[in-house]
């Protein structure tokens, strides 16, 4: 892809897009952020530091810190160019109004991670059930979403 079309895909919401330009659109964000998720399955486990049997600076534990700053970057860095490829997609099946929802994916995801993160902190007060719950939900967004802008015929409400 040419510098002109990734602008055109991933820095503005104005225009359309087929479904075939929006899955490729999309799995090209996945692409991205997949190597920073698997970073972050493995230097996870270095930020949880008891300063009551750790030393006061572990390097591990920096290093996770660092990179939760990048991958915080990248994550939201992709969630804008989604939010704007679907924006497109949206516009071209004919939902002209609502291309709000093209941001309901990234916003479920994002209120996942945070009760993913949350949730172990809290235990007490915020029951595993609750990060089923939206687990759930955002299944059911990532489906609907899958179908609606990613194999529904231009124009077709």
């Amino acid at each position: 892809m040419d510098a002109e079309r990734i602008r055109f895909l991933y820095r503005t919401e104005q225009g359309r897009i087929d479904r075939a330009t929006w899955r490729r659109g999309a799995g090209a964000l996945a692409w991205v952020i997949a190597p920073f998720a698997l970073i972050w399955l493995f230097l996870s486990p270095y930020t949880a530091h008891d300063l009551a049997r750790d030393p006061f600076f572990v390097p591990m534990t920096a290093v996770a810190y660092a990179f939760v700053l990048l991958y915080s970057f990248v994550i939201l860095l992709v969630a804008v160019c989604y939010v704007n490829l679907s924006a497109k997609r949206f516009r071209d099946i004919g939902w002209e109004w609502p291309v709000a929802l093209a941001g309901l994916a990234p916003l479920i995801a994002l209120i996942d991670g945070a009760t993913r993160w949350l949730q172990p902190r809290v235990a007490e007060v915020m029951p595993i059930y609750w990060v089923w719950g939206v687990d759930a939900a955002l299944v059911g967004v990532i489906g609907w979403t899958v179908y609606e802008l990613g194999f529904r015929e231009s124009g077709k409400v």
